[in-house]
C-alpha cells in the first residue's frame, strides 16, 4: 500500500513539473506566430504615398493635351529641348515654326537664347493661323510691331505652374500679362489656354499656348 501511494505521488509531481513547461512552449509558439503574422502583413502592405510629394513630382513635369504630340526622342523631345536655349529649342518643335520665323524676322534669336531664367508663352502655328493672313503678313513685315508682340510673350523670370494660379507678371515688352487656373488647366489674359506647359529649356520655361497674346 505504501509503495502504491509513493508511486502516485511521484506521478503527480512529474505532471506538475511538466505542465508549466508545456504552457510556456505553447505561449512562445503563439507569440512567434503572431509576430510572424504581423511581419508578413507589414511586408505585404504597400507604402503610403505622400500626396504633397506626388503633387510636387507631377508639377515638375510637362503637362497638357498637346504634350502628347512632342517627339519621344531627338532634339525636339522634352529631353532634347532641355539641353538647348529657348529659341533653338523652339526651332526643333515643328508646331512652333511660325513663332520661330517671327522671332528670326524680329532679330530676337540671340536675345532669347542669351537671356537667363525667363518664361516664354509660345503660340502654336494654329494660334498664328487664327490671325487673318493679311494682318499676319503685315505684322511679320513690321519689325517694331512684331518685336512688341513677341516680347509681350516673355516674362523675365521662370514661372512654375503654382505661380500661374493667380498671377500678374511684367513682360519684356514692359507691360503686364495675367494668368489664372489650377492643376493642368491655365489661361493667359483670359484668352489663351496653355496646351503644353512647364516645358524646360536650357535657359527658360516654356508654356505653349493656343492664341497669340496682344499687348494693350
Amino acid at each position: 500500500m505504501n509503495a502504491l501511494r509513493y508511486r502516485r505521488a511521484a506521478v503527480a509531481v512529474a505532471a506538475a513539473a511538466v505542465l508549466p513547461l508545456a504552457l510556456t512552449a505553447c505561449s512562445d509558439d503563439s507569440s512567434d506566430k503572431a509576430s510572424d503574422s504581423k511581419s508578413s502583413a507589414a511586408a505585404a502592405a504597400p507604402e503610403a504615398s505622400d500626396p504633397a510629394t506626388a503633387d510636387s513630382a507631377s508639377m515638375d513635369k510637362p503637362f497638357g493635351p498637346a504634350c502628347a504630340g512632342v517627339p519621344k526622342e531627338g532634339a525636339g523631345s522634352f529631353d532634347g529641348m532641355s539641353k538647348d536655349p529657348v529659341a533653338t529649342a523652339a526651332s526643333n518643335n515643328p508646331d512652333l515654326s511660325t513663332l520661330v520665323t517671327a522671332v528670326k524676322k524680329a532679330g530676337l534669336v540671340d536675345t532669347l537664347n542669351n537671356a537667363k531664367n525667363i518664361t516664354v508663352f509660345a503660340p502654336t502655328n494654329e494660334a498664328f493661323a487664327k490671325i487673318p493672313k493679311a494682318d499676319l503678313d503685315k505684322v511679320l513685315s513690321d519689325k517694331a510691331t512684331l518685336t512688341k508682340i513677341l516680347t509681350y510673350h516673355v516674362v523675365g523670370q521662370k514661372l512654375t505652374p503654382k505661380q500661374l494660379e493667380n498671377g500678374s507678371f511684367d513682360t519684356l515688352e514692359k507691360s503686364k500679362l495675367t494668368t489664372a487656373g489650377s492643376g493642368e488647366s491655365y489661361k493667359v489674359n483670359d484668352t489663351a489656354s496653355v496646351v503644353c506647359g512647364n516645358v524646360p529649356t536650357a535657359n527658360a520655361t516654356v508654356y505653349i499656348i493656343d492664341t497669340v497674346l496682344m499687348p494693350k
